[in-house]
């Protein structure tokens, strides 16, 4: 049984009806993404859902006792408390059921007969509630979700009065996953997390969370990691796609071809009749011709299928840069320190011609403050910064105060984007071409830039830079406020060669969106928030399996060294050993010296090892030591505080056997 579904929703906003007969269903357990362009009424679908907005028409129905949880875009939070109190907020249940559990124990103390046995029974109750709930390790638990999301220990006492915007956005979500409802409906949970916040976001909810999922996310790798089913909200209704966000885009291309035929058809109809029309429209059979024309309107406003705008290409000519010569720009020992915190250090880069080079960190690293040292905006401390003197940039910020919201979609481009060589600015079919291509039908062209939404205006200004004739592109998060099929513009913008309509200058960009960077950068600098700066020569996808690599070597790293390392002991032994003349002159007495093959394996249990053999069993140990302390570490086991004390007590015996074992071997080894 579904834990919330609804039928047929109608709403209205304003004089737009965005929901129009839509319907949903989520079973527990299930993941569902919810995709679908900017203002289609995603969000609007997630608050009708947990009854913070109420349709016009339809049903809502939630399962008997089930909770949901719904991530705002703003939460609120009591200002005297800590970021650590506002999170364990979400162990209430738990925490109380703790508090009532001590009181329980307080009354076992005096009560005797029928009296104590109802306490026994709510005593029972209450410990499977806790366990539930986690409250058993609740300080653990919350300290392991708010690393997750990029917190550090230092913030854990921080009043939420101090905290960001961003912040307060990911306290939120962490306060959320600590409640584990029943469904969790996540509206865009990724806007405010870097790339490793988004990793072990995608982890706890594919891995440790138990409930059903709703979650709005422009992420794509977010969403071909977490949900099994997508539903895309077109027209007011919803579409049901199987599998995650990459069968989504394979099944839709499927259906749009097939709706791209019908229109084909229905055009070839359309033209036939008009021809009828144009012809018979005077002379006797002009009644007849009328009557068709009539129909002919009320067809094409009734049944005719529109175009799928995600199936036109890029079909530009974009205006080139100014030829720059060898290089963009050059910086060598590059270091830059904010206040008394060191950014970054000892880069050294040549950003040449056609370079696309993606800058990633966890926030505030220090990406922003990058580029704009790198473009002579602000001073750096050491080092050198050589640019082009034939440099022509165009970066894309986070806020746009420049533009001129009386001017429509297409006048926009027109104006911003440059005059051609022999060719001069736009035409009017030009910028609506270009408009086009970056996903505005005709009737958004007409639209002024003030009416539009903030990921419309975004994707107006990221249409006007492509094609503004620069030969430097900065990009900071451009696909913040873009929904997928705007980003995936934006890649292909980025992608195509210039003989194919794409950008031709070198880019910098600055993004926590890995299908991005992964389509568009084939060299990365990395900046690790502790004034480390690292040049990669490749692309996302290749420095993540690097990274990979490098942690797996260094978790073998030490099965592999523990007995090189304590080879020193044995020859430090060995020297002892024979400085002791005592101890030496003595070694011709065996009935003395050595103990019987018997004792001795009663002392040493490992004593019918070889050597070899016992180097063997030490480094297994370590292994499986290794493995066991992951498995320990991990949320789900926190959680679990009976199978948390079994694990404990495996890892006692492990380390003790462990340690006999290595001692064996130092005994023994020459």
């Amino acid at each position: 049984m579904p834990v919330v579904s609804a039928s047929n929703l109608r709403i209205t906003l304003g004089a737009k009806t965005v929901l129009d007969g839509a319907t949903f269903a989520i079973e527990p357990g299930e993941r569902v993404g919810l995709v679908g362009r900017n203002g289609c009424g995603k969000s609007t679908l997630l608050k009708i859902l947990c009854g913070k907005l109420k349709p016009e028409g339809g049903e809502v129905s939630l399962l008997r006792g089930a909770r949901l949880g719904y991530l705002e875009q703003e939460p609120r939070f009591d200002p005297s408390l800590t970021l650590q109190e506002v999170a364990a907020q979400g162990l209430r249940e738990g925490t109380s059921a703790r508090a009532e559990l001590d009181h329980v124990f307080e009354e076992m103390a005096t009560a005797q007969g029928a009296e104590l046995e109802k306490l026994f029974e709510r005593q029972i109750a209450l410990e499977e509630k806790l366990e539930r709930s986690g409250g058993w390790s609740s300080d653990h638990l919350v300290e392991a979700v708010l690393h997750g999301l990029s917190f550090t220990d230092e913030q854990f006492t921080i009043p939420v009065s101090g905290l960001s915007g961003g912040q307060k956005a990911r306290l939120g979500l962490a306060r959320l996953l600590l409640e584990e409802p029943d469904a969790l409906l996540l509206d865009e949970p990724t806007n405010h997390l870097d790339i490793v916040g988004r990793e072990w976001l995608e982890t706890f909810l594919s891995d440790t969370y138990q409930g059903a999922v709703v979650i709005i996310s422009h992420d794509r790798r977010l969403l071909d990691k977490v949900v099994h089913r997508i539903e895309e909200i077109h027209e007011g209704g919803t579409r049901s796609y199987p599998g995650n966000y990459h069968a989504f885009v394979d099944l839709r291309m499927e259906r749009h071809l097939t709706q791209m035929r019908v229109h084909e058809k229905q055009l070839d109809k359309i033209r036939s009749e008009e021809q009828f029309i144009l012809k018979y429209k005077a002379g006797q059979r002009a009644k007849q011709a009328r009557g068709r024309a009539t129909r002919l309107a009320r067809y094409k406003e009734d049944s005719l299928v529109e175009r799928p705008i995600e199936l036109d290409s890029m079909r530009l000519s974009l205006p080139k840069g100014p030829r720059i010569g060898d290089s963009v720009a050059v910086c060598e020992d590059l270091q830059k320190t904010l206040g008394d915190r060191l950014l970054f250090k000892n880069l050294s880069i040549t950003i040449k011609p056609g370079d696309r080079i993606g800058i990633i960190g966890p926030n505030g690293a220090g990406k922003t403050t990058l580029i704009r040292t790198l473009l002579g905006e602000i001073p750096f401390d050491v080092g050198t910064v050589r640019q082009s003197p034939k440099l022509h940039s165009g970066w894309f910020k986070q806020t746009h105060e420049h533009l001129d919201y009386t001017l429509n979609v297409w006048q926009y481009l027109q104006r911003t984007v440059p005059s051609r060589p022999g060719l001069g600015k736009l035409n009017e079919q030009e910028s609506r071409d270009l408009a086009g291509a970056f996903l505005f039908s005709g009737y958004e062209q007409e639209k002024l830039l003030g009416e539009i939404s903030g990921g419309e205006r975004a994707r107006a200004v990221l249409a006007g830079l492509v094609a503004g004739g620069h030969n430097l592109l900065v990009l900071d998060e451009p696909t913040n406020h873009l929904d997928i099929p705007s980003a995936e513009r934006l890649e292909d913008a980025l992608s195509l060669d210039a003989d194919d309509g794409g950008y031709d200058g070198a880019l910098l960009l600055v993004s926590h969106d890995r299908a991005l960077l992964a389509a568009t950068c084939d060299r990365l600098i990395i900046l690790d928030g502790n004034g480390n700066a690292t040049v990669f020569d490749g692309n996302y996808d290749e420095w993540v399996l690097k990274q990979a690599a490098i942690a797996k070597a260094a978790a073998a790293l030490p099965q592999k060294s523990a007995p090189a390392a304590a080879k020193p002991s044995q020859n430090n032994k060995q020297n002892t050993s024979s400085n002791g003349g005592a101890a030496n002159s003595s070694a011709g007495n065996t009935s003395k010296s050595q103990t019987s093959t018997k004792e001795k394996s009663a002392r040493d249990p490992f004593a019918a090892l070889s050597l070899e053999e016992l180097e063997k069993q030490t480094a297994k140990l370590a292994a499986d030591l290794e493995k066991l302390d992951n498995t320990i570490a991990k949320p789900e086991t926190a959680r679990d505080h009976k199978k948390l004390a079994t694990l404990l007590a495996d890892r006692e015996k492990l380390v003790t056997r462990h340690q006999a074992c290595e001692h064996s071997w130092l005994a023994r080894a020459q």
